[in-house]
């Protein structure tokens, strides 16, 4: 599995990207939401279900675009597989989100990160930013992101 660590002291600023959080717990979306637009970013909204996100995504498509999308692996009791096969035709980065184990169920996705919860909201920025920039993870980096902080 992917992770990323970062310095405590670099900021990440994600600028302007557009992103799309998709999550169905609303505490963890209202606390991601809020690290994602400290940190520069236009967040275009927050997605609890499959049909939601395949929505907003579209929407986002079809409008200035999407940069990444955060997505949880399970979406109330629901696989997020079917956003996730929409989000990589669409060639939009993503990082998976989970509070479950080593069984993560991410189809033929096993090349994105993954961010387990409960997480560091400045290392989620991180892994958001190198997975919208499209760069590689450091190897160092890659227990990080499976560790819950």
């Amino acid at each position: 599995m992917m992770s990323v660590t970062r310095p405590e002291d670099v900021p990440i600023r994600l600028k302007s990207l557009r992103l799309l959080v998709v999550e169905d717990e609303a505490l963890v979306a209202m606390l991601i939401e809020d690290e994602l637009a400290e940190a520069g970013a236009t967040i275009l909204g927050t997605s609890a279900s499959v049909e939601d996100a395949l929505y907003r995504i579209d929407a986002a498509c079809a409008d200035d675009g999407l940069d990444a999308c955060l997505l949880d692996l399970n979406l109330g009791g629901r696989s997020a597989l079917p956003v996730a096969d929409r989000l990589a035709r669409l060639a939009v980065p993503f990082v998976f989100l989970t509070g479950y184990g080593d069984d993560l169920g991410r189809g033929c996705h096993t090349d994105v990160p993954v961010v387990r919860k409960p997480f560091d909201p400045k290392n989620l920025v991180h892994v958001l930013w190198q997975a919208a920039l499209r760069q590689p993870l450091a190897p160092a980096a890659e227990a990080s992101a499976d560790q819950a902080v």
